[in-house]
Parts: C-alpha cells; sequence; structure tokens
C-alpha cells in the first residue's frame, strides 16, 4: 500500500517508518522537518508539512491508500491542549479533502477506562500528562463521530517505552491491557506492528483498541 506516515519524526514515528517499509508499504514520511529521520531505503519518501495547514495537507496525500497519524503537538508546549486538537481535526479533514478513506490514529492511554472511569479523570493521573491525554481523550470523542473515514484509534498501553519488537502482545478495546504482574507496557516498536497490522488487518473500522503484553 502506499501509506503517508504524519509525524514521522517523533517518539512512536519512526518505528512506524520501519515496521510499514519492512513490510513492502511505499512510504511518505511527513513532519515539519523531516530531515530528522535517519532512514534512507528505497521506499521511503520524506516530506515536509505543516499539519495545521489542511489545504496544502491535503494536496499532499491526493494518491495514498491510507493515512497514519503520530501527531504530537509537543509535550512541553504550554498551549498542548488546543494545538493537539487543531492538528489532529486538520489532519483528519486533510484526509477526507484528498480521498483518502483510511485513517489510523494514534491517541494516548488516558481515555482508556478503569472500572467505568477514564483514566484520565483519577487523581492518581500525572499532572504532567493532563493537557496531552484530554486533548487525545476528546478527539476520540469527536471521531466518534466521524462517518466518512474508516477510521481507527489506537490507545498505546499505560507505558509506553522503548524497547524491542517482538511481535507477541495481546489486544483490548476499551481497558487497558495488564499482563501477570498487573503492568500495562508496550514498546514503542511493537505499537508500530500493531499500528500495520491494524492497516494490513482492518480488524477495528471505526473503533478505538489497545494493546500490551
Amino acid at each position: 500500500m502506499k501509506v503517508a506516515i504524519i509525524g514521522a519524526t517523533g517518539f512512536v514515528g519512526p518505528k512506524v517508518v520501519n515496521e510499514a517499509l519492512s513490510r513492502g508499504h511505499e512510504v511518505t514520511a511527513f513532519s515539519r522537518d523531516p530531515s530528522k529521520l535517519d532512514v534512507e531505503p528505497e521506499h521511503l519518501i520524506k516530506q515536509s508539512v505543516d499539519v495545521y495547514d489542511t489545504d496544502i495537507l491535503a494536496q499532499l496525500l491526493v494518491g495514498f491508500d491510507a493515512v497514519i497519524s503520530t501527531f504530537n503537538a509537543g509535550w512541553t508546549n504550554p498551549n498542548l491542549y488546543d494545538d493537539f486538537l487543531k492538528g489532529s481535526r486538520s489532519i483528519q479533514e486533510a484526509a477526507k479533502k484528498a480521498g483518502v478513506k483510511r485513517f489510523i490514529t494514534v491517541g494516548g492511554a488516558g481515555s482508556l477506562y478503569i472500572h467505568g472511569q477514564q483514566l484520565v479523570d483519577s487523581p492518581q493521573f500525572p499532572a504532567d500528562w493532563k493537557a496531552g491525554a484530554t486533548a487525545a481523550r476528546d478527539y476520540l470523542t469527536e471521531l466518534r463521530n466521524e462517518q466518512e473515514l474508516d477510521w481507527t484509534f489506537v490507545s498505546p498501553a499505560i507505558n509506553l517505552h522503548p524497547g524491542t519488537r517482538t511481535g507477541v502482545f495481546r489486544l483490548g478495546t476499551e481497558e487497558p491491557v495488564f499482563n501477570a504482574e498487573g503492568k500495562s507496557d508496550i514498546s514503542a516498536e511493537d505499537l508500530a506492528v500493531a499500528l500495520i497490522d491494524e492497516l494490513e488487518k482492518g480488524q477495528f473500522i471505526k473503533q478505538r483498541f489497545t494493546l500490551g503484553y
């Protein structure tokens, strides 16, 4: 497939680029500064873009089979909440304008539920993550009303960390996936595996899913 990966130089993006390329997909890596992506395989194109410019982004997305967004407005951004929503809405709208039906986007774990309460609303939720997690939660609420796109929203495990690609994990939907020790963990590399699995299989169309070991 011809795949646009937006946010390709962030924490998750490069892993998704590598995973998609390893499976033979033709990838264009979109980023404000794609030169930061240290990958030079045959089927990779790097494209500079401002995700907030919806019309330009839409023009660049014409002809793709799918859009995968790992966009993040920056954890230290004082305007993180508004900028995350603005950017996510822009990417979603650009995909529609470009005629790309398949849209996969990565959000946080904060919108997952434990005992009927979303994690982001619990008193124990870290204050430093609150703005970004709340933005991702509110964006998922909006995305659930999207009828035109075949969208999927992916919530990582509670603890998303650098690691290795194992390809072995379990999937869930609205609640975190915990291991035998009661931990909800996933590596960014295995999150990338799950994203490209979903691209190829379409198991969670118009749904959210999560994963963990």
